[in-house]
């Protein structure tokens, strides 16, 4: 999951459910139409909608924001009610099976010309978002997460590592030789962690495989048969086990305050977490992080679509904003600004995403890197239900890492409980 910031809790689920109600678009200030955007966690939305408005100075265009779980199960509750939602919403990747059964939800933004865009996207970005065949166009892909490693500079001189990013890749063809790296690490650095949670590297080992915990073909669930999955998850919590993570969640308070003090030397990172590791290290990190290929071959984590439901009263207006939205120059914008990766080929291939460097990471070619790794991804299937049994495999990381059990038999009460969450 992604660009989590708010509490999970109910008192959030309760104030998305309010913020979705009130998201209806209507009459805006003087007049003007009022459009809704529902996202969840930062965007990087607000200065387009001011850029949007000051091009459209008929339309008021109005952002809300809920964490990711509190944002979804809004969404769920307002499409099934048939009120409520916004004019424009997020939906994240691991989502979209689920939504492409019930795609008539949505407005079907082929009627207002969406086909024609088909080929901004590569077909494995654009597919999540039709239904139908391929008649019914429901979402219009924004980001994706290509995968990096970023990585602390500083604790890898004092381990007596490399340094240099292309050393540093070369330390890790495979996630197998990643573990041993960590164990180099920690005989060097026994005060600092190698990596900050097991479920941070599962994630990443896993969304290196075209299927999961469900088949392409039927969409029949294969997470207890499946090596990938069993590989991910003995590799991650094998590393947890060992003590080699800091068994912090990725976007907690925890989390935030290990890469303030430097509690850890390595984070998967797709390109949008950058933006989350300088804000969590502030200015005294700067210099001291830096980004670098992950193992393995490339790899997507995260991703979202904007989708127009189609209870609005403004559907039309609604599209003409998802698709500005969307578009090449403004998804540009967002990652030279925010490193928010365009899913689109052409934008990520352009020269100025890939001249762009940052230099909070020590101006590492973060545009290079990524657009790298993007023209890897594999389509990697979700299923229908993947949103219910993702979670509990990340829970039985969390037992390995606490010491409540061992590998083995964290991977055997996971199959259980997901097994059963499918009944």
């Amino acid at each position: 999951m992604r660009r989590v910031r708010a509490s999970r809790s109910l008192p959030a689920l309760v104030v998305a459910l309010a913020l979705v109600v009130a998201g209806c678009g209507g009459a805006g200030d003087g007049g003007k139409l009022r459009l809704t955007v529902a996202t969840f966690g930062e965007f990087g939305y607000e200065p387009l909608f001011e850029e949007y408005e000051r091009a459209h100075p008929e339309v008021d265009v109005v952002g809300r924001v809920a964490d990711f779980d509190a944002h979804h199960k809004g969404l769920v509750t307002a499409l099934a009610a048939g009120r409520g939602a916004a004019d424009v919403v997020a939906v994240e990747e691991q989502y979209m099976p689920r939504m492409r059964q019930s795609a008539r939800r949505f407005a079907d933004l082929s009627a207002f010309g969406a086909r024609e865009l088909r080929d901004r996207w590569p077909r494995w970005k654009w597919e999540p978002g039709v239904a139908e065949g391929g008649d019914y166009v429901f979402g219009l892909g924004t980001d994706m997460g290509s995968l990096a490693m970023c990585y602390r500079r500083d604790l890898f001189e004092r381990a007596g590592l490399p340094t240099d990013r292309d050393a540093v890749a070369a330390l890790w063809p495979t996630w197998e030789a990643y573990a041993q790296v960590a164990e180099r690490f920690a005989a060097r650095v026994p005060d600092a962690a190698f990596a900050d949670s097991a479920g941070t590297v599962y994630t990443a080992v896993l969304n290196q495989a075209e299927e999961n915990y469900f088949a392409k073909a039927d969409d029949s669930f294969i997470g207890d048969t499946n090596p990938n999955v069993l590989r991910a998850f003995r590799i991650a919590g094998a590393i947890g086990a060992a003590g080699r993570t800091a068994k912090v969640t990725t976007f907690t308070q925890p989390w935030n305050a290990a890469i303030n003090r430097g509690g850890f030397a390595t984070i998967t990172c797709p390109a949008w977490m950058l933006a989350q590791i300088k804000e969590a290290g502030g200015a005294d990190g700067a210099g001291k992080w830096d980004v670098t290929e992950v193992p393995g071959d490339g790899g997507n984590w995260g991703g979202s679509y904007l989708a127009v439901p189609a209870q609005g009263a403004h559907q039309r207006e609604a599209y003409r904003l998802a698709e500005w939205l969307t578009a090449p120059e403004q998804q540009e914008k967002l990652f030279v600004r925010d490193g928010i990766l365009p899913s689109e080929p052409e934008v990520y291939r352009d020269p100025v995403v890939l001249e762009h460097t940052d230099p909070y990471f020590g101006d590492a070619p973060v545009g290079r890197l990524f657009a790298a790794s993007s023209d890897t991804v594999r389509p990697n299937h979700r299923g229908v239900r993947d949103a219910d049994v993702r979670p509990v495999f990340g829970r039985a990381l969390g037992r390995v890492e606490n010491g409540a059990q061992s590998v083995d038999q964290a991977w055997e009460q996971a199959v259980r409980e997901a097994r059963d969450v499918l009944r």
